[in-house]
């Protein structure tokens, strides 16, 4: 007791100077507070004769008064209970104010003896209900509950255990307990504690303890517990018997509670003075201590304690507020009683934090950083943790710092910052096994209590590879996972094996990323599994919106940016995908990189006898350098290296061929690849075999003609027999001075005769420009060019001769009919055949018909009119032609033999014709 610290956290609000007014004559009986108000005996007369107790109701304004009034008969006691309405005063005019009394009860009846009253207390029930408990001085506890106002209730007795020599025991002290539904009432005497259970019918009764206390030193404290004061200590008591007691010496004249404090009044023996005391039963301390009078009464309102002394003078006491009390703590340095108070008074967690922070401080300040940093381990989510970070940055004062780091990642409230500090701490103490339990020590519960990316970064700075793999493993950051197998470990198999593993559209999505690495350094896995995404082998298949199973099948060409430094490898993976994958929708774009890397003749080409994983790609440098060979054998290496180089050359040239002929097959209107493509592919890199076949099947003869010209092939210019391309070859070969050709000129006159494809003066001109070439060449083809001619002018002669003599043989006959009669003699009809008779119709071709075998047609012989229009039409259209010169013009240019074209327009006598006509117009 005499350990505890005084402390001054409650002051006299009035100063002394407040006392109950002097009309208030003799001693103040009993007082009671609530709702604002305190009320004594003496506001108005309650009773006749004197009022014993009172109490002010906290739910409603009533007030609830025990006292004696007349005796209504000498049976009958005077004592009586009453309830008064202190919201409703007597009616205006009355002879007094007085609130109304709603209700007066007689406390004492015939199955309840009258005895003296020692202690009363009212318990307001669910509303109107009230309980009443009237304590006797003969060990009996009278109880009215029900509503008293419209006095619907009911009365029952308690018994208190009875003291060791029998006799009776006043109760001295009451108190309910109200926890939920559970009521309980506590009834103290001089010699014992006893606790009834409301619920029971009748109340059951349990005895606590056998010592009590005598009147005023009974108490409930806010957790609803008994508090009895007795010289030696004061007891306080739950619902299973004794609880705490604290060795309070001195007689208790008065007992109570005001929030968290225990109020005592305590008379010293010694000194013949009262104490009133203010305990703080959770800090272990006095807050108030003040040497007082008699006092009479012991009641707390406004927030305030309130002392009645015998003198009627009253002393409040109110509470300092929190920060008058702190300062006066923290001028002390008592920093632990300072956050003690706060905490017990349930202070916001803002102030708490703040008093840990001056706390802390002060410790800093001391240098005793382990406590200090548990105090600043405390302001967490209060206090900005930059604050306390940079007082501990110190090499010195890692170990704190990384304790205070830890502590911000447990509660979730570190930043990316935090964690890096947190784990540069780890690296620098090289503590593995608070790293492991940081990294790891979750097992998979949850979410991590840190930014992933962070960790992951600063393990891979610091060389702990293992951890940072994990941290990105298990949060599912596979493209960090790999990044640092592949780039700090060089681990490619558990890399390609780690990839497998994946989801397909995860997998798919990493392999993008760090294909390129994987191919350089493990080419042949890597494409095995890049095919098997394409294929879908080994993937399981998503479900569509009808709940049809299908396949996860990638495109090649979503990887060829993979291999943008390995066509080689790139070459073995779309030749695979080629094979393995059918009727695949970008097939055309697979076929022309194909086509690319295949007809390319600078492809880089590593050979076979290189060291795999070499950093060396020089072959030239590679080659004999290192084992310190002679020039001779540098020079025999680049020999192998150039004929590796040619021999894979021409594979590839060869696949190339083979792709654009299986790729454009004759039952394919359009080929499986861009043909401009392959064309300009083709040019590039002089793939003469190539081109032949592509302007073969795009129908352009002369192109193939002039790739065997380039080529030299004479061969197979005159076994490519296409009658319009005779003259090209003609001239090609009348062009070539360096070598003898008379061979091939004659087979093609050969077939330029067979086809008559040109004049011989224009082959003979043709021919002239080589001057190596000789008569005998073209001898037997002019010989029999002027046979031929020759024999066609005889034909010529012999046509004019014949025509000469029909012209003359008209003229005649022309002439005959102008000047000589006609004589008829025609004895049938020519058009049914039967004898002539009259009326007969005489045409001057020498054809008779019956009239009306004419019908309506009399102008004309039906014999001879066809052949006679069929004249008048051909004459009218070569009349028209003759006016069309882009006819003309055109045909002139499309014959073989223009002067033939213009002779025969002459023959017919178009052109004469038409010159005539416009040299008369003219």
């Amino acid at each position: 007791m005499y350990q505890w610290r005084k402390f001054e956290f409650f002051e006299e609000k009035s100063a002394g100077k407040c006392s109950i007014p002097a009309e208030i004559e003799g001693r103040v009986q009993c007082c009671s507070s609530g709702r604002g108000r305190i009320a004594l005996s003496y506001a108005f007369q309650a009773h006749a004769s004197s009022v014993l107790f009172l109490q002010q109701l906290k739910q409603r304004n009533f007030l609830v008064t025990v006292g004696d009034d007349e005796q209504a008969s000498p049976q009958a006691s005077p004592v009586c209970l009453k309830v008064f309405d202190l919201d409703k005063m007597e009616p205006v005019g009355s002879s007094t104010t007085t609130p109304i009394c709603i209700q007066i009860l007689r406390i004492f009846t015939n199955q309840f003896p009258e005895a003296k009253i020692t202690s009363f207390l009212v318990l307001e029930e669910v509303s109107p209900v009230l309980l009443i408990s009237i304590g006797l001085d003969n060990g009996s506890i009278y109880c009215i509950r029900g509503d008293i106002a419209r006095e619907r209730i009911t009365r029952f007795k308690l018994l208190v255990e009875a003291a060791s020599d029998k006799s009776p025991c006043s109760i001295t002290g009451l108190g309910f307990r109200v926890d939920g539904k559970a009521l309980q009432l506590f009834a103290v005497t001089p010699f014992s504690v006893s606790l009834f259970n409301m619920q029971e019918q009748p109340p059951k009764r349990q005895t606590l303890d056998h010592i009590g206390c005598d009147v005023n030193g009974v108490a409930m404290s806010d957790r609803l517990d008994l508090i009895i004061g007795r010289p030696e200590a004061v007891y306080f008591y739950e619902a299973d018997g004794r609880g705490p007691c604290w060795a309070f010496e001195g007689e208790k004249k008065f007992l109570g509670w005001f929030r968290s404090y225990l109020l005592c009044v305590i008379s010293d023996q010694r000194s013949g003075k009262d104490t009133f005391n203010v305990y703080d039963l959770k800090n272990r301390l006095i807050a108030h201590s003040v040497v007082v009078g008699d006092v009479s009464h012991m009641i707390s309102e406004w927030g305030n304690i309130i002392l009645i002394m015998s003198d009627k003078k009253i002393v409040c006491i109110g509470e300092k507020d929190m920060e008058s009390k702190l300062d006066m703590l923290f001028k002390k340095n008592l920093y632990t009683v300072a956050v003690n108070l706060v905490q017990s008074q349930q202070a916001d967690a803002a102030a708490t934090a703040e008093v840990l922070r001056k706390y802390g401080d002060h410790l800093y300040g001391k240098q005793e950083f382990d406590e200090a940093m548990a105090r600043y381990i405390q302001t967490i989510g209060h206090l900005e943790p930059s604050y306390v970070i940079q007082k501990f940055l110190d090499a010195q004062r890692i170990h704190n710092l990384t304790n205070y780091l830890e502590n911000l990642h447990e509660k979730d409230l570190a930043s990316k910052d935090h964690t890096t500090l947190l784990l540069n701490c780890y690296t620098k103490l090289k503590d593995v096994k608070k790293l492991n339990k940081f990294i790891k020590g979750e097992d998979s519960v949850g979410e991590h209590k840190f930014d992933v990316e962070t960790a992951i970064r600063v393990c891979r700075t610091a060389g702990y590879h293992e951890h940072a793999m994990y941290v990105a493993k298990r949060s599912g950051k596979h493209e960090l996972y790999l990044k640092i197998l592949l780039e700090d470990l060089g681990r490619f198999d558990e890399a390609l094996q780690y990839i497998s593993g994946l989801e397909p559209s995860q997998a798919r999505v990493t392999i993008k990323e760090y294909g390129k690495i994987l191919v350089e350094h493990k080419s042949a896995e890597t494409i095995e599994l890049l095919v098997r995404f394409c294929t879908g082998e080994g993937t399981s298949p998503t479900r569509n919106s009808n709940g049809l199973q299908i396949p996860v099948v990638s495109s090649p060409l979503d990887f060829v940016n993979i291999f943008v430094h390995s066509p080689l490898a790139l070459m073995t993976f779309l030749e695979k995908c080629s094979s393995d994958v059918k009727d695949s929708p970008s097939q055309v774009e697979i076929n022309n990189i194909l086509l690319e890397l295949y007809l390319s003749n600078n492809l880089i080409f590593l050979p076979t006898y290189q060291e795999n994983g070499s950093e060396n790609h020089n072959p030239i440098e590679r080659s004999g350098v290192a084992n310190g060979s002679t020039k001779g054998g540098k020079n025999k290496n680049i020999l192998k290296v150039d004929d590796a180089e040619e021999r894979d050359r021409l594979e590839r040239h060869r696949k190339g061929i083979n792709l654009l002929k299986n790729a454009w097959t004759p039952d394919l209107d359009q080929p499986l690849y861009d043909v401009d493509l392959a064309v300009i592919l083709c040019e590039m890199n002089a793939l003469q075999e190539g081109l032949r076949f592509l302007y073969e099947k795009l129908k352009l003869y002369k192109e193939v003609i002039t790739c065997y010209m380039q080529e030299g092939d004479r061969e197979g210019l005159i076994a490519w027999r296409d009658p319009s391309l005779w003259v090209e070859l003609l001239k090609y070969f009348a062009e070539v001075d360096d070598d003898d050709c008379s061979k091939e000129i004659k087979e093609v006159l050969t077939y330029i005769e067979k086809d008559d494809i040109l004049p011989p003066i224009v082959v003979l001109q043709t021919l002239a420009r080589n001057h190596r070439l000789t008569l005998s060449v073209v001898k037997d083809y002019i010989a029999r060019k002027l046979e031929h001619e020759s024999k066609l002018i005889e034909d010529d002669r012999q046509s004019i001769v014949k025509s000469q003599e029909d012209t003359e043989a008209m003229k005649k006959e022309i002439q005959d009919l102008r000047t000589n009669a006609r004589i008829f003699q025609i004895s049938k009809c020519a058009n049914c055949g039967y004898t002539l008779d009259l009326p007969a119709v005489h045409f001057m071709c020498m054809h008779s018909f019956h009239l009306h075998c004419l019908g309506d047609n009399e102008q004309e012989c039906p014999r001879c009119a066809p052949e006679y229009r069929s004249v008048q039409e051909t004459r009218k259209n070569l009349e028209q032609n003759a006016k069309d010169y882009d006819k003309f013009s055109q045909k002139i240019k499309n014959s073989k033999d223009g002067f033939s074209v213009i002779a025969d327009y002459f023959g017919k006598g178009i052109v004469s014709k038409t010159s005539h006509s416009s040299s008369e117009s003219t």
